[in-house]
């Protein structure tokens, strides 16, 4: 077998550079998400140092770092409690629709933007990173925190409603009809209502199927099954981190315990992966005629997404502070504002590059900003 030396030392110096810089943020207290980010967006098109032969290997990885984050806040609840919560929360995932769409349908407006682009951008503004926000409730220390069983049903009720935009906005953006976008639409709702079911009603049957004593039988079976399921979430145009949020709710007790031990390790590294990537796909060229417009729509929708995480956390009893938390960590964009930023191309002129702006400064303010909203880490 070959070995690729640029690969190798590219890789390795990626790993060794981020290590220390996540070790310089994490001594003051805050998330390295950010530093990861800036240094992706430092290295990748049009950056200061391009990677090519890593760039190859790091867009592989990186989907499996987010599905492994959200795997592995899956394995923090129970599929009954978390069934309750979401139907607890639809209320708040209207509230969210309606906040965060539309200062991104209104941008568009006043842009003189035709309706797909208007679609686009209502999109991009509405949709939180589940990715970004798994891994820094993780990092601040707040997965047992009251607040956040309001944040992740708000999450998996965007990524269900993004269930039924995206074959709705990929079928317009590509030029096709209203009838083909909203069967197609029907259709990915319905599997992923079924598949949520599935996992509710029989999900306790998966845990007897990859329970083992032997650690490393339990890794290979609890990520390969995750990772088939992830692919067949995307293959009905849900969202693969959903489909891994289902396998983690599915394994309670020690085996939830024991699979947390030995994905810990995996997880970190693809998911430092997966924000390096994000930094990557972006052309920091691209980002400054734009960044006038997407920082004032940044401050308008950083507000609306506050908004929605306090009326979330106010209906589970949170007190004030843990509202704000709430709030502040559902900021970040990341993942699915990129994807509908794909499907829009260069079709829409200006739009790209509006999106990719706005995606890019909240997905770095985001972190920071939850780091320091309501006080203290914990409840």
């Amino acid at each position: 077998m070959q070995v690729s030396e640029a690969l190798l030392f590219q890789l390795g110096a990626l790993l060794a550079t981020l290590a220390v810089l996540g070790a310089v943020a994490r001594r003051f207290a805050l998330s390295p998400i950010p530093v990861y980010l800036l240094a992706g967006l430092s290295l990748g098109k049009g950056g200061l140092l391009p990677v090519a032969a890593a760039g190859e290997f790091i867009e592989t990885a990186a989907p499996i770092g987010i599905v492994l984050l959200l795997l592995t806040l899956g394995l923090e609840f129970s599929a009954t409690e978390f069934a309750a919560s979401l139907r607890h929360h639809l209320p708040s995932a209207g509230v969210d629709l309606v906040l965060n769409a539309t200062p991104g349908a209104v941008a568009g407006w006043l842009l003189g933007l035709d309706g797909v682009a208007i679609l686009a951008l209502a999109g991009v503004t509405y949709i939180s990173s589940s990715g970004v926000i798994a891994r820094l409730v993780q990092d601040l220390g707040r997965l047992g925190n009251r607040e956040t069983p309001a944040v992740l049903s708000v999450l998996v009720l965007e990524d269900f409603a993004m269930a039924a935009y995206l074959p709705l906005f990929a079928v317009l953006a590509s030029g096709g009809g209203w009838l083909h976008a909203v069967a197609g639409m029907v259709a990915a709702v319905g599997a992923l209502l079924v598949a949520f079911a599935a996992s509710y009603r029989w999900g306790h049957h998966f845990g007897r199927l990859v329970e083992h004593p032997d650690s490393e039988q339990l890794l290979l079976r609890v990520l390969g099954i995750t990772l088939m399921v992830a692919a067949v979430a995307e293959v009905l145009h849900a969202s693969a981190a959903v489909g891994a949020f289902l396998v983690g709710l599915t394994l309670t007790g020690a085996t939830a315990d024991r699979a947390r031990q030995v994905l810990g390790p995996l997880r970190d590294l693809f998911a430092a992966i997966f924000f390096l990537a994000i930094g990557l796909s972006v052309d920091p060229h691209e980002l400054l005629p734009m960044l006038p417009v997407a920082l004032a729509l940044a401050v308008v929708t950083a507000a609306t997404k506050v908004a929605t995480g306090m009326l979330a956390a106010r209906r589970d009893g949170v007190a004030r502070r843990g509202q704000l938390r709430a709030g502040a960590a559902l900021i970040a964009r990341g993942e699915f504002s990129l994807i509908i930023i794909g499907l829009v191309g260069t079709s829409i002129p200006g739009v790209a590059a509006l999106a990719t702006s706005y995606v890019f400064v909240m997905a770095i303010a985001g972190p920071v900003l939850a780091r320091y909203a309501g006080g203290p880490r914990r409840a």
